[in-house]
């Protein structure tokens, strides 16, 4: 027992959860299965970490199953198979998955496999302060339905803010949102981040930059606070006080600010390079090449919205509606106007496109933005095809969502995307953006600090 607990002492003082199920085996008098997570079960959500699991019998079955709740109490849940080696040692960097929610090796399936018990629920985090818990267990053999006795258990506590980083609330003039500080002095590189139709203020994007050392802020533009609820019309000025705003906070370097949007908040994001001074960089995530939705006002100049016709929508046997044929085609003359110039920008800009998007056809509307540089002899834009990716873009290791309900739509949307490339697609891609960033807002040579929790 001495030595026992010894050895438990010292893994706990490397920070490297260990944890026991004891069994008993024909021949034999006990056992141990373990669960081991490297470099540490409190993580980052967009690090990826190394879980392996000993004292399994040789060439054992068993059952690797994850779940997690979310703040509003919505399960999520994720199986796999898995056979132990000749040392009964499971190892998720190098040994496969042979079934269930998804197949391979895959070192974070455990995660981005997992899927809500209700019909078209969606993984969203609210609280970036607060962590989510995913709990990890092992049982014995394989049952996609019911489970076997279990063996070994952990949890995993996964952050959405790096220690030292400081969240600021906004509320400046008319600006809403949320500024996020990386530990330190700086001057950091400025970023303001858009959501899209689901209005509201996520900060989770935000957070996580700010994690990696970005300045910064989520900014909300509808269905928060006193802003307006609905999309009626878009006022640039609003965007141009929030961008004034972060260029005057001292922690942010001056060298330009970047702007990403997802979705709606994609375009504003161009029509931001365009209209305004003092932007540097742009991500595009599967937007649109033209205002799309409502009118967009700046200083009298209104931009109106591209049109589109619920009558094309398409509905499936679940009730799940089709978006992606009820958006006018912005080649047509009279979509003309709607068309965002972003070849008047001095911006560098990155086109991230998810080529399964079912909600609009963000890769043909990023290839048009391509075409239009072309046109006006600039220098293309760098552009990420993505396959096999849906709509709904995050940081890596978020859950797949194909489906979700939206609460300005009333009902069900479908969103695409396969679930195991669209993980991919979701690392890839972040690390994309990241880089683009550190690229373009730096004047000099920046390096990404690494964050401690």
């Amino acid at each position: 027992m001495r030595l026992l607990s010894a050895f438990i002492q010292a893994r706990w003082a490397l920070r490297v959860p260990v944890v026991f199920c004891h069994r008993s085996f024909p021949g034999i008098t006990m056992t141990s299965v373990r669960i081991t997570v490297k470099p540490d079960r409190s993580s980052l959500f967009d690090r990826s970490v190394n879980l392996k699991v000993e004292g399994l019998r040789p060439r054992e079955t068993v059952t690797l199953q994850s779940t997690l709740t979310d703040e509003k109490g919505e399960l999520f849940e994720a199986r796999a198979r898995y056979q132990a080696d000749e040392e009964g040692h499971l190892d998720l960097a190098s040994s496969p998955a042979l079934g269930g929610d998804y197949s391979g090796v895959e070192p974070m399936g455990f995660i981005w496999a997992l899927k809500p018990r209700s019909l078209h629920g969606r993984l969203v985090k609210r609280d970036v302060t607060k962590p989510f818990r995913v709990d990890v267990e092992v049982r014995a053999g394989w049952q996609n339905r019911s489970l076997g006795p279990l063996l070994a258990t952990c949890a995993l506590k996964r952050h959405f803010i790096a220690q030292g980083v400081r969240r600021v609330p906004v509320r400046e003039g008319r600006v809403r949102g949320t500024l996020f500080l990386p530990a330190g002095d700086g001057p950091f590189p400025g970023i303001i981040d858009l959501g899209g139709t689901a209005g509201g203020l996520l900060e989770h994007r935000a957070s996580l930059l700010a994690s990696h050392g970005f300045a910064a802020m989520a900014l909300a533009y509808f269905g928060f606070e006193d802003l307006p609820a609905m999309m009626s019309e878009f006022h640039l000025e609003y965007f141009e006080e929030a961008l004034r705003y972060l260029q005057g906070i001292p922690q942010v370097k001056k060298s330009g600010i970047g702007v990403m949007g997802l979705s709606k908040g994609a375009d504003l994001a161009l029509s931001m390079a365009t209209f305004l001074h003092g932007i540097s960089a742009v991500v595009s995530v599967s937007g649109c090449n033209s205002n799309s939705i409502a009118p967009l006002h700046y200083k009298g100049v209104v931009v109106p919205g591209l049109g589109m016709s619920l009558d094309q929508a398409r509905a499936d046997e679940f009730g799940v509606l089709d978006f992606s044929d009820c958006y006018e085609d912005p080649r047509e003359n009279h979509n003309q106007a709607c068309v965002v110039p972003i070849e008047r920008s001095s911006a560098q800009f990155l086109f991230v496109v998810a080529e399964d998007d079912q909600n609009w056809k963000s890769s043909f509307y990023a290839q048009e933005a391509v075409k239009r540089f072309n046109m006006h002899g600039r220098a293309p834009p760098e552009f990420l095809s993505l396959p096999g990716a849906g709509h709904l873009l995050e940081p890596p290791y978020f859950p797949h969502c194909r489906s979700s309900f939206h609460k300005i739509v009333g009902a069900p949307l479908l969103w695409g995307g396969e679930c195991q490339a669209h993980a991919v697609a979701q690392e890839k891609a972040w690390k994309k953006i990241s880089h683009f960033f550190q690229e373009n807002l730096n004047e000099d040579e920046w390096q990404d600090p690494k964050s401690k929790l």
